[in-house]
Formats: C-alpha cells, sequence, structure tokens
C-alpha cells in the first residue's frame, strides 16, 4: 500500500518524496501542504445512529461522569477520568454497536496519544524541579522585583512575565506556586496574589511546556502543527492583552491598570508576535518560552523607564547580582539552544527524526455502520521529540548546577521524587481521559454530539461558542490537556457540518482551553495552599473568575469578528 492511500484520511496532501513509518522503521519527515482541507474522508456516517435528544444525551454521558464526579464530588483527574472510561466503555458496547475488537484497537492508540503527550510532561516536571532544587527559580523571581519600586510594574514582571516563563518551562501548576508566594513577599495581599499568578500565565499555556497542550489537539485531531498553529497564536496573543491589563488592575486598580497600559500594550505585541512568529515556523515547542524570555528582557528595559521606577526609597533591598541570575537561567538557556539547534540544522534534525515508532492501525466499524478508516497511530519520535529535548537539557543543567555547588546531598533524589509526585496523578487522569475521548470519537458518540450542536448554533454563531467549550473543559478537568482531548474531535466535527474553518474553530477551542485552566479549582487550591489561604478558596474562586471570564470574552469576539 502506497503513501498517499494510508494517509488519505489523515491529509489532503503529501510531498511526493515523504515516507510513512510502520512499526520502528527508519523514515524521513512527513510534509504536509495545506490544500483545501476536507475531512469527509474520515469516514464519519451521520446516519449511523439517530439524532435523538435521548441519544445525544447518552453521547455526553461520559462527559457528565467527569463533571458530576470532579465538581459535585470533588474527585480528582485521575479516579473521575477513570470512571468516565468505563461509563464510555459501556456506553459504546451497549448502545453504539462497538465491538470488544473496537475498544482494544481504540485504547492501543490512547496509548500512542498519551505517551506522545507524558513524554513531555515528565521530562518538563524534571527540568523544573532541577532548576528549583538549586533555588535557580527563586533567585530569578528575586532578581526582577528588585529593578523597580513602581508596585503595579512589580505586579506584572512577577505575576505576568515571570509567571509566563515558568509555564514555558515547566507548567502543570508550578507558576501559581512559585510566583504567589513571592508577590505576597512583596506585600501583596494574598488573594492578590494567587489570582495575578493564575490569570497572568493563562496565555502561555498552549504553547507552554514545550506545547503540551498542543501537542494534544494535533494527536487527537490528526492535524499538522502547521495547519493548526496560526489561528491558535492569533487568538493566544490577543488573549495575551487581557491577561496583563487583569494583573495590573488586580495588583493597583483602574488608576495603576490604565497608568501601565502602554507598557502592558507593548509587551503584547512583543511576546504576542514572537509566539506566533516560533510557532508558525514548527517551533511551536518553544511558542511560549520564546515569548516570555524575549518578554522578560522587553520588561526589564520597560521597568527601568523614567516613568515606571517608582519612588527610590522604596526600592526592594533582595535582588540577585547579574551572575547569579545567568548561573540560575543556565538551564533554559540550554533548552532554547537545544530546541532551536535541534530544529534548525538540518542535519542534527535529521539525525534525531531518524527512529520514529508508530503502528497501523485497521478500518473499524460499528455495527450500526459507523466507521474509522485504517490509518497510522501517532508517530513519536524518539530522539528529537520535545521530551527528549527537555530530558538532555536536564541532565546538563543537573551537572552545571552541580559544579557551581547549588547542590545539597541527595539532590538527585529528591529531583525524581518531586518529579515522580507531581506527575503520576495528572498521567493517570490524561491516559484514562485520552482513552475515553478515542472510544468516543471511534464509536460515533463525538460524531451525534457535534451534530446536536451544530443544529442548536448556527455557523454565524458558533465561533463564539468555541472558545467557552473549550474553557469548560478546562475549567472542569483543571489541564488544557484534557480540554482537548474531551472536545477537539468534537469541535472540528462541528465545524465541519457547519462549513467553518477547522482550524479557526480549534484555534478558538485551545486558547478558551488555556485561558479556562488557570481558573481551575485545582489550580485556584495550589495557590492558596501557597500563600496560607487554605481555608478560603472558595472566595478567592469567585473573583477568579469574575477577572479570569474577560480573556476568554476577548477570544470569543476575536474568533467571531476575524
Amino acid at each position: 500500500m502506497g503513501v498517499s492511500s494510508l494517509l488519505t484520511p489523515l491529509v489532503p496532501y503529501i510531498d511526493s518524496d515523504s515516507k510513512i513509518l510502520t512499526g520502528a522503521r527508519i523514515s524521513a519527515p512527513i510534509r504536509f501542504s495545506y490544500r483545501n482541507w476536507n475531512l469527509n474522508g474520515l469516514g464519519y456516517n451521520p446516519t449511523a445512529m439517530q439524532l435523538t435528544f435521548f441519544h445525544w444525551l447518552l453521547a455526553l454521558s461520559p462527559v457528565l461522569v467527569i463533571l458530576i464526579l470532579m465538581l459535585g464530588f470533588k474527585w480528582g483527574g485521575s479516579k473521575a477520568g477513570a470512571i468516565s472510561w468505563i461509563a464510555a466503555v459501556l456506553i459504546a458496547l451497549l448502545a453504539f454497536g462497538a465491538s470488544p475488537r473496537l475498544i482494544a484497537y481504540t485504547q492501543v492508540k490512547a496509548i500512542l496519544l498519551s505517551l506522545d503527550v507524558l513524554y513531555i510532561i515528565w521530562t518538563a516536571l524534571l527540568l523544573f524541579h532541577t532548576a528549583d532544587e538549586a533555588g535557580a527559580v527563586r533567585v530569578i523571581g528575586e532578581a526582577l522585583p528588585a529593578l523597580t519600586a513602581d508596585r503595579t510594574v512589580q505586579g506584572l514582571l512577577l505575576g505576568w512575565l515571570f509567571a509566563s516563563f515558568l509555564q514555558g518551562m515547566g507548567g502543570f501548576g508550578v507558576p501559581v506556586a512559585v510566583a504567589a508566594p513571592l508577590l505576597v513577599g512583596l506585600g501583596f495581599h494574598p488573594v492578590q496574589a494567587v489570582i495575578m499568578a493564575c490569570i497572568g500565565h493563562g496565555w502561555a499555556v498552549n504553547f507552554g511546556s514545550l506545547a503540551t497542550s498542543f501537542q494534544t489537539l494535533m494527536a487527537v485531531t490528526g492535524l499538522p502543527g502547521e495547519l493548526l498553529a496560526p489561528d491558535s497564536a492569533l487568538f493566544l496573543g490577543i488573549s495575551c492583552i487581557g491577561c496583563g491589563a487583569i494583573v495590573a488592575l488586580v495588583a493597583s486598580g483602574w488608576k495603576g491598570m490604565l497608568r501601565t497600559l502602554p507598557g502592558v500594550l507593548v509587551l503584547s505585541a512583543v511576546m504576542g508576535s514572537v509566539q506566533y512568529w516560533l510557532a508558525t515556523h514548527t517551533l511551536w515547542t518553544l511558542g511560549a518560552t520564546g515569548a516570555s524570555m524575549v518578554g522578560l528582557v522587553v520588561g526589564i528595559g520597560v521597568a527601568r523607564l523614567p516613568w515606571y521606577r517608582g519612588d527610590p526609597a522604596l526600592k526592594v533591598k533582595n535582588g540577585r547580582s547579574l551572575s547569579q541570575t545567568a548561573l540560575a537561567l543556565s538551564g533554559y538557556l540550554i533548552l532554547v539552544v537545544l530546541a532551536f539547534g535541534i530544529n534548525l540544522i538540518p542535519p542534527v534534525n535529521k539525525l534525531m527524526d531518524s527512529v520514529q515508532f508508530t503502528l497501523q492501525f485497521p478500518e473499524l466499524i460499528t455495527s450500526l455502520g459507523f466507521s474509522t478508516p485504517a490509518e497510522p497511530g501517532r508517530s513519536i519520535n524518539i530522539f528529537g521529540h520535545p521530551g527528549a529535548i527537555l530530558l538532555y537539557s536536564s541532565v546538563l543543567s543537573y551537572f552545571i548546577y552541580k559544579r557551581a555547588g547549588l547542590y545539597k546531598p541527595g539532590a538527585a533524589r529528591r529531583i525524581l521524587t518531586r518529579m515522580t509526585h507531581g506527575a503520576v496523578n495528572s498521567s493517570l487522569g490524561i491516559v484514562a481521559m485520552v482513552g475515553m475521548a478515542v472510544i468516543m470519537s471511534h464509536s460515533g458518540m463525538t460524531n451525534l454530539l457535534a451534530q446536536g450542536m451544530s443544529a442548536s448554533f448556527g455557523a454565524a454563531l458558533y465561533p463564539a461558542v468555541a472558545p467557552f467549550i473549550g474553557a469548560l473543559g478546562a475549567f472542569i478537568t483543571g489541564s488544557n490537556n484534557n480540554a482537548n482531548v474531551l472536545f477537539a474531535a468534537l469541535q472540528m466535527r462541528t465545524a465541519e457540518l457547519l462549513g467553518l474553518s477547522i482550524p479557526k474553530i480549534l484555534g478558538a477551542q485551545t486558547a478558551g482551553g488555556s485561558l479556562g485552566s488557570v481558573l481551575a479549582p485545582a489550580k485556584v487550591i495550589v495557590g492558596c495552599s501557597t500563600v496560607g489561604l487554605g481555608d478560603n478558596e472558595s472566595a478567592v474562586m469567585g473573583k477568579i473568575l469574575y477577572y479570569g471570564i474577560v480573556p476568554v470574552v476577548i477570544v470569543a469576539i476575536a474568533a467571531l469578528v476575524l
């Protein structure tokens, strides 16, 4: 079977010299070209089950299970995901005509999809804890406020720029856990600190952690990053303005926000542009990282402007030296150098992409006639994967910090323990939810849900609805990864039925999920626990939702008018 016959369901066009992998065969990377994208070949059969409210509600049941367990019973994502997976299996078998064979194949697919994402999650946490154990994160956080005595600018440096940088590097609650206590140390009220740290990094979630959420979007939809990146980066760049303005508003009220608005607009334009350029030049793994690092550099310059320096008598005294700050940043600079080198130097890129692993899956058909064509599973790049780059950076950083004498005895053990502790629950939740999502997609549940949504919302209104669906998924699950797993296929199918731009709707989905993830109760709890508000999460939650909905509204308006 030729390349074109294998990949027709997935891509509209593949260069003639491209190759496809089966098993662990060595291959050249596939290059995609966008030519009138059409998903009619995906094998969806709208007549597989009649669209009724009962059938639609039945298809929605696995998602409702997650909602009820996580919001009503306060279950974690791993436990709620496992129960929703069981619900999806039972409904697929009993009501949607799925066979045990179909379920088995979907779970092998789900494992491949999960491994692609988990490779990044584990190694991103490894790099963060490697730097954190050396005290590097705190050094960076203490160096920034010493640049200015202006309270609002200090809040922007830590709650917006530094938190976004942490999201680019690690994510998974780290920005809130690190930035919120530093803000309290500067004199901000704990409630202020949590709100600023949560909302400030929302724009950086999708392309943060070496684009984990974006990798998930590609994996779940089967669409290439070259197609999805422009709209995703555009919407997130626009939302960056709202994130920065809200941090300034919470820090110092309307007066402080209006006074620093010119600086916020400049920094938003810089970070949004850098992220867009990186994402649209196949460097989406560095989108948030590169943008936030440039933002920090420009932000330092903005903080030194005469009208943003504040009262010299109030200047923070605990700043770090340039050499200390440079050493602290060394681990992350290594990551940037390696990522750029591997992606932009052709011989290195070819070598790193030479070994990939995937599996070929047969056509899967339910007894009701809903079909998913034969296709290869998610391809995992063993040595050039973003997770591999994070691993290389972690090892090199460890030896640099160790040589500098920044580690106490037992550092390696503590790093690995903290990484494992932070990754296990989220990994279990992702595996379960990905498994559920693939079952829903291959059994026809997702297709039926899309039919119902396309009938309820017209083509004119739906672009504004899409980001709120993504935000809801992320709010429920605490993760844009999971939001994309739950709803990306649904959004893609709905866009197709309505005749809308699929990349645009998926961009709105993942942008909404990015902004919604920072409003999730799990993130709020992390922030509250680090600033001594362990018994006041509900009060903080209400204020975060009040402020945090604004960036989502901005994305909804942009999706409607652009």
